[in-house]
């Protein structure tokens, strides 16, 4: 557990500085008082926790300094983590012990990862379905961002660096065709899960839309409950600016669930609170860094006290 909470204070190293660089007294162990206070406040919108979140933290803070004057910095830490904690309950995505074939369906469960290009996407598809490989799962990876050719070969360059199944077609065919080919093949070989990679960026919102419409469509003429996992994959680094983004995909597709990219290149973790507070999407995964093992199922606890400087 060390080692993965080790993962998520690296991965959130950046916005840790921003926190560290503008409070002193916070993770310096001193006093607090009104300057720290205001160096605080400033940390928390700059790691773009949002109005809500910082003033709960304020206040909870500020309360606890009226009850005790000599309040130190490691105090307020933990006072600020508890708020964080408090906020995000329920916000750990979880999907469910022997779900996949394994948990009694004849057919795989159908992860479909959406979103719009450069949010890290296509890698995500393939970490993802390393991750439940890790798992014990057997898995099929459909390349269903036929819209671009760079997409396609990336997904099959991760596969076979992963070892892991791929159903693919060319650049241009039809998305829903693969994905159906790729449940087909999944549903004939025993697998649990099929992870469907989409398409970011077709000529207009309405083409990507119905794309993605369509996919659904073709596989509920032969799973009426598949997609049963429609995760919106975001960049972390768009910041409180990515909620617009889910708010449109979740009114057109349904999202189940959130997966956070990037977050170990930009100082804008907090976010994830806001994404949280304004949706209620359960977070499956963050990532933390470049490599598989990078995507890590998102912890509550780990990020709040990586985001305080708390020790595991």
């Amino acid at each position: 557990m060390l080692s993965i909470f080790r993962k998520f204070k690296g991965g959130l190293a950046k916005t840790v500085e921003v926190i560290t660089q503008k409070t002193h007294a916070l993770f310096g162990g001193r006093k607090i008082d009104a300057a720290s206070l205001g160096e605080l406040e400033e940390a928390l919108y700059t790691a773009d926790f949002g109005v809500a979140t910082t003033t709960e933290i304020l206040d909870e803070i500020k309360r606890a300094h009226q009850q005790e004057q000599e309040l130190r910095g490691q105090e307020a830490a933990a006072i600020g983590a508890a708020v964080l904690r408090r906020v995000l309950t329920g916000s750990e995505g979880r999907l469910e012990e022997g779900s996949g074939r394994t948990g009694g369906s004849p057919n795989p469960e159908v992860i479909c990862l959406i979103g719009v290009n450069g949010s890290g996407k296509t890698t995500t598809a393939a970490k993802v379905a390393w991750m439940l490989k890790q798992d014990g799962k057997a898995v099929t990876v459909a390349a269903c961002d036929t819209f671009r050719a760079a997409a396609i070969e990336q997904l099959r360059t991760w596969t076979e660096r992963l070892g892991l199944e791929l159903i693919a077609s060319h650049t241009g065919a039809d998305a829903a065709a693969v994905a159906f080919d790729a449940w087909q093949a999944a549903k004939a070989r025993g697998r649990d899960y099929v992870v469907i990679d989409t398409a970011g960026r077709l000529h207009t919102k309405d083409n990507l839309m119905e794309e993605l419409a369509k996919i659904r469509r073709v596989l509920q003429k032969h799973d009426p409950a598949a997609p049963q996992h429609s995760w919106l994959v975001i960049d972390g680094s768009l910041g409180a600016n990515s909620i617009e983004q889910a708010r449109v995909f979740h009114k057109s597709f349904g999202l189940t669930g959130l997966v956070v990219t990037k977050l170990d290149g930009t100082s804008r973790g907090g976010a994830i609170v806001g994404i949280w507070r304004e949706l209620k999407l359960p977070i499956f995964f963050v990532g933390l860094g470049e490599q598989a093992e990078d995507l890590q199922p998102f912890s509550v606890d780990h990020y709040v006290k990586a985001v305080f400087g708390l020790d595991s």
